[in-house]
């Protein structure tokens, strides 16, 4: 198991090494630490969700925005990041440098957890034209991580993984009824 971390560890240094040695541009660079930065603490979800509280037809969704968030909070933020205690890319690949500043432990990234299971809940809860590019925000903030140097891309992988299901769950749990009725006539036109 031990070679097998190891091996994976070496590929995402590998790969972060490209990102910053052929895809970092100096003048895109300070606006995409800018933009990573809209991630921290989900700040950038929960402002979405507060703005769905607002009209009644999105209020559900805000609130199961807001659900998603606290549970990938506690999830990633409190319980795996202490429990896993990856070590920040920064610390350990030779040459990389990180573009902003990191308190925690590195795996899974909750800057990726936070943006799925924010945006998988708006996409699924609210017209596409809101939930279509709430998607394309969490995929770039996401990949904002990996040009900062912020996180391995096994990280952001699997943080968008866990933000991805916790989203699902929710939605599921406690989403509109009509989408749940839509669900079960689905199974029943399949058996």
């Amino acid at each position: 198991m031990d070679a097998i971390l190891n091996a994976l560890s070496n590929i995402d240094g590998k790969i972060l090494l490209l990102i910053q040695n052929y895809l970092r541009i100096p003048e895109l660079t300070p606006w995409v630490v800018r933009f990573t930065k809209l991630g921290n603490m989900g700040l950038i979800w929960i402002a979405i969700a507060v703005l769905l509280l607002i009209p009644e037809k999105t209020r559900r969704t805000g609130v199961l925005t807001l659900v998603s968030l606290a549970g990938s909070f506690c999830l990633v933020n409190l319980f795996l990041k202490g429990y896993v205690d990856r070590v920040r890319p920064a610390e350990v690949v030779s040459g990389l440098t990180c573009l902003v500043t990191t308190r925690d432990a590195s795996f899974p990234s909750g800057h990726a957890s936070a943006a799925f299971a924010a945006c998988v809940v708006i996409y699924k809860g609210t017209r596409k034209w809101i939930g279509v590019p709430c998607v394309i925000l969490a995929v770039l903030l996401s990949l904002s991580r990996l040009y900062v140097g912020a996180h391995y891309p096994s990280d952001v992988l699997c943080g968008a993984v866990i933000g991805f299901l916790i989203g699902m769950v929710v939605f599921w749990l406690f989403g509109e009824k009509k989408y749940k009725r839509r669900a079960r006539r689905a199974r029943r036109r399949r058996r």
